[in-house]
């Protein structure tokens, strides 16, 4: 099968969670077999800020790492979309697209036809910015590969689609595995950018303010991260340590002794069921893991038993000081966590998934499966 996907970027994840996702999907595709070409704006977000911040190394690097794939730039301006989609067969079009590309996409499905047709949301901006959803055109889309219940909900109860599906992020485990011949050698790893204000006043409660007070030894990873953050890291006895190539965060989790998930305010408060990926990758590494309450309402863990949950400070310096004073405690956590996402949060298994959904789209058997 021919596979065409338009990306925010394949090759930057400055900033950008979904690339990781997308570099396992495309590459679980490729050893099936298919034919997969990922486009990707030449002048995107996230690879004009990489590029600024760090020169052309992680390029160079990403190469390396993933030999086998490729973004493919384009000018949105001049972009020829009959060549590009010559003998598509499935056309898949991330959010982080400009309303203007993901509406000519569906314009040409329109005159054209012949492949399958599906708009991919990895974001809170269905629930939290609707007014900036509803610029989107999407009556030529077969549907919405939504990465939350909750958002397939909003598509179809607000009728911007027709059809949609949850398709969650998974972790990679060809990138992310354990590491058994690392030894840790600090306690706490936190891998996150602190954005936009989301989740300012929950890094502080759930991350800074309990890793001093358990006198954790370790280091924070991210981009966007304003001065005072920096002083409230140094503060914490912390170290902050800028951006990291996701490919490597795999290293980092071998390392340390446990790591903490804190979700942003509006997947608390709006969106419940959908972790982000971090969880999935932190398992997949099988490093402890700690996450500040969120709402597992879709089943994809076991609370307390793939991960531990914090309510307050208070219980995240506990959990903290729990798993770095008894070993049996953080093996226990390294074991059921990996146990889950092996069985049910690969990327092979969303894979399976997607061409699921393209087989009931073709009124065909889904034949593929992950072993």
């Amino acid at each position: 099968m021919k596979i065409a996907y338009f990306s925010h970027s394949l090759v930057s994840d400055w900033n950008h969670g979904n690339a990781h996702f997308l570099r396992g999907v495309v590459t679980e595709l490729q050893e099936r077999g298919h034919e997969v070409t990922v486009y990707e704006p030449a002048d995107g977000w996230s690879r004009e800020n990489l590029l600024r911040e760090q020169g052309e190394a992680p390029l160079h690097d990403f190469a390396r790492a993933f030999p086998h794939l490729q973004g493919t730039p384009y000018d949105p301006r001049g972009f020829d979309l009959d060549t590009a989609l010559d003998d598509a067969d499935l056309v898949l079009v991330h959010e982080w697209n400009e309303p203007e590309l993901v509406k000519r996409i569906g314009a040409h499905r329109a005159r054209h036809g012949g492949y399958r047709l599906l708009f991919h949301d990895t974001h809170h901006r269905a629930a939290t910015a609707p007014e900036e959803m509803e610029r989107l055109d999407l009556a030529d889309y077969d549907g919405v590969l939504a990465y939350g219940e909750v958002i397939r909900r909003i598509y179809l109860e607000r009728g911007w689609a027709a059809c949609a599906w949850t398709w969650h992020e998974a972790a990679d485990t060809r990138v992310f595995h354990p590491l058994p011949a690392v030894e840790p050698e600090a306690d706490l790893v936190w891998i996150g950018n602190w954005g936009d204000g989301e989740r300012s006043e929950e890094l502080r409660t759930f991350l800074l303010r309990p890793a001093r007070g358990a006198r954790l030894h370790g280091s924070i990873y991210g981009v966007r991260y304003p001065p005072s953050a920096r002083l409230r890291i140094a503060l914490a006895r912390l170290h902050y340590r800028g951006w990291v190539a996701n490919h490597r965060v795999p290293g980092l989790f071998a390392r340390h002794r446990l790591t903490v998930h804190v979700p942003r305010r509006p997947y608390v408060e709006a969106l419940p069921g959908i972790p982000t990926i971090r969880p999935f990758e932190a398992m997949a590494c099988g490093i402890p893991l700690i996450s500040a309450r969120w709402d597992d309402c879709e089943g994809l863990f076991r609370t307390e038993q793939d991960y531990l949950v914090a309510r307050d400070c208070a219980e995240m310096r506990e959990a903290m000081e729990a798993i770095r004073d008894y070993p049996e405690l953080a093996a226990s956590l390294r074991a059921s966590g990996l146990e889950t996402i092996r069985s049910r949060h690969t990327c092979a298994h969303r894979v399976d998934e997607l061409l699921a959904i393209d087989a009931d789209l073709r009124g065909e058997p889904a034949l593929e499966v992950a072993g």
